[in-house]
């Protein structure tokens, strides 16, 4: 039986860059779900749609085909859209993605098939608690508002994505409030979730803390 990771926790929290390391360390697959949501996102904006409109970004399930590799490349029915879903256009909207019901169970059901096949890492809002809820390991990966904005905006800069540290601290603000409220399936930590608070931590921590909870759990070690 596959091993199963699950990290979650808000906005720029940095899961995705802890969750690659933990994959790489371990040898497993790692699953961002995260950009399966923003591909999601950058669909609907290619196509002229509105995605506060629930119903005509929900027109589009049949046809997005959402494609992966294990460079981290992201592909929209053969489209590279890579560096597209990172925009701050992209980060504004997807949210209210996320949020609608039958995006988030067409998605779902593509990363519990990927959790069928291979040892996965895979991060995201609801993986522990809905996703993957027999995850062998849980994670809840929280830091402060300011930590998670610093994070977010120092990517931007370093991918030169133009935006200030204001307009950052209130994306991730307004990203928290949606994604803790909607209706189907909110960011909520596990009941049998660790939780582990960043702030005051540099990345190699974290990965080493999550390696030592794996190891405990699973008696899986790093690879050398």
């Amino acid at each position: 039986m596959p091993i199963s990771i699950a990290i979650d926790g808000p906005a720029a929290a940095g899961k995705s860059t802890v969750a690659k390391r933990v994959a790489k360390a371990l040898r497993f697959v790692y699953v961002d779900t995260g950009a399966m949501y923003r591909a999601f996102t950058w669909y609907v904006l290619q196509k002229g749609l509105d995605p506060k409109n629930e119903e005509e970004s929900c027109s589009l399930i049949p046809e997005v085909q959402i494609k992966m590799d294990p460079q981290g490349g992201v592909f929209v029915c053969g489209q590279d859209c890579t560096r597209a879903i990172r925009e701050p256009l992209v980060s504004g909207n997807v949210s209210y993605i996320a949020s609608y019901k039958p995006i988030r169970l067409a998605l779902i059901e593509l990363q519990r098939e990927l959790a069928k096949e291979d040892n996965v890492v895979m991060d995201g809002r609801d993986i522990g608690s809905y996703v993957l809820p027999n995850a062998q390991v849980k994670i809840f990966q929280i830091a402060s508002v300011e930590c998670r904005a610093e994070r977010r905006y120092k990517e931007n800069v370093e991918k030169g994505i133009p935006t200030t540290f204001e307009e950052v601290v209130e994306e991730v603000k307004k990203r928290d409030y949606i994604d803790s409220h909607r209706d189907f399936d909110p960011l909520m930590q596990a009941e049998d979730a660790i939780p582990l608070d960043t702030s005051e931590m540099g990345i190699e921590e974290v990965v080493d803390a999550i390696l030592t909870i794996v190891k405990e759990k699973t008696g899986i070690e790093k690879c050398h």
